[in-house]
Parts: C-alpha cells; sequence; structure tokens
C-alpha cells in the first residue's frame, strides 16, 4: 500500500501504523528509543533509593516521610491513568478511520495532560515554600526533583508531540504516513504513565511509610 494513497472505512487496512516499511522502522527505532529510557529511569530510581533517606531531620519529624501529600498526588494519578485511557480510544478511532474522534480523544488526552503537569508544578512549588525543601536542600531533594522532574519533562515532551501531530495533521486526515506516527506517539504516552505508576509507588507511598 502506498503512504499516500486514499482510504474509505471499507479499504482501511486493520493495522495501519505497521502497513509500510516506514511504519515499521518507525516501530523499531521508538522501542530502541525505549531500551535506553528505561536504563536511565532505572538509574535515576537507584539513585533516589540510595538518597531516600538522606534527609534533615527537625524534632521528632523526619521531612521525607512528613513531605507527600498523598491525596493531590492520587488525583495527579487519576489524571495521567485516565489520560492513558483516553489515548487508547484514540488508537481505536484511529484504527476504524475516525479521524475527527481520534482527534477529540487526542485533546482530552492532552488536557488531562496538562492537568497533571499544573498539580506537579503546584505541589514542586508548595515544597519549596512549606517546607524549604528545594533541589539543594538535601541529597533526598536533589534525587526527588531530578527523577519526579525528568518525568514531568518527559509529559510535557509527550505533551508537544501529541499537539504538533494533530495541528500538522488537521487537514489531512489519516493516511498510512500518519497513522504511524499516531500510534506511535500513543505508545510513548502509556510509557510514562506507567513510569508514573512506579514513581508513585517508590517515591510517595514508600516514602509515607517510612
Amino acid at each position: 500500500m502506498k503512504a499516500d494513497e486514499k482510504f474509505t472505512y471499507e479499504t482501511w487496512p486493520a493495522a495501519p501504523e505497521k502497513q509500510t516499511l516506514d511504519g515499521k522502522n518507525k516501530f523499531l527505532g521508538f522501542w530502541l528509543f525505549l531500551g535506553g529510557e528505561t536504563v536511565l529511569f532505572a538509574t535515576l530510581f537507584a539513585t533516589y533509593l540510595a538518597l531516600k533517606d538522606s534527609v534533615p531531620v527537625s524534632g521528632e519529624h523526619n521531612l521525607a516521610k512528613d513531605l507527600f501529600e498523598i491525596p493531590l498526588v492520587f488525583m495527579m494519578t487519576m489524571l495521567l491513568l485516565t489520560s492513558s485511557l483516553t489515548s487508547v480510544y484514540a488508537m481505536y478511532h484511529m484504527k476504524n478511520f475516525n479521524f475527527k474522534k481520534m482527534q477529540l480523544w487526542l485533546g482530552i488526552t492532552v488536557l488531562l495532560g496538562l492537568a497533571f503537569l499544573g498539580f506537579e508544578i503546584y505541589e514542586f512549588n508548595h515544597y519549596v515554600h512549606e517546607y524549604g525543601h528545594t533541589f539543594t536542600s538535601s541529597a533526598f531533594g536533589t534525587a526527588f526533583y531530578t527523577l519526579v522532574g525528568f518525568h514531568g519533562g518527559h509529559v510535557a515532551f509527550g505533551l508537544a508531540w501529541i499537539i504538533t501531530l494533530m495541528i500538522r495533521n488537521a487537514k489531512r486526515g489519516l493516511n498510512l504516513y500518519n497513522a504511524p506516527k499516531f500510534y506511535v506517539a500513543s505508545l510513548y504516552w502509556h510509557f510514562i504513565d506507567v513510569v508514573w505508576v512506579f514513581i508513585f509507588t517508590v517515591v510517595y507511598l514508600m516514602g509515607m511509610v517510612g
């Protein structure tokens, strides 16, 4: 099949993201990229676990244990997990050759991702002004902001990626050239959601129980 071939609902292939050599190459490149990202995040997690107890102590209160606000972080987690679900809906409509609904669900995904980033910025600002917990206040602070902030940077990159695809292809509709791009962006979004689940567990839940 040609990437710029005109399709209808009846002629649209079942797996449009893998119909061309270009699409297959995108998948290969993405998995190689994802392998490097996994190693990088694994290193950041290991560093955090090694430094999480290197915190200042005030009286009987340990900063690492008393710092986190689980209700806020839980809401952030729900936003990001819901955005993963909406991206699944978007890809469902992509596979069914419904460009408008795909764009709609991608737009909802973007809004949820932006809300997550907004709450994360609020969270960081709250820790700095309420507790004096900064990047240089302790080894724990450095490890925390590096890990969580690095993930936030990935969320911002994923949002920029999806928004760019939506704008560039707004008038083009779906074809075999851009279908792999949308699909790979969706896979990337799932990856950063999975990483957040590990952050929520390792950093916040383990931090709360000391």
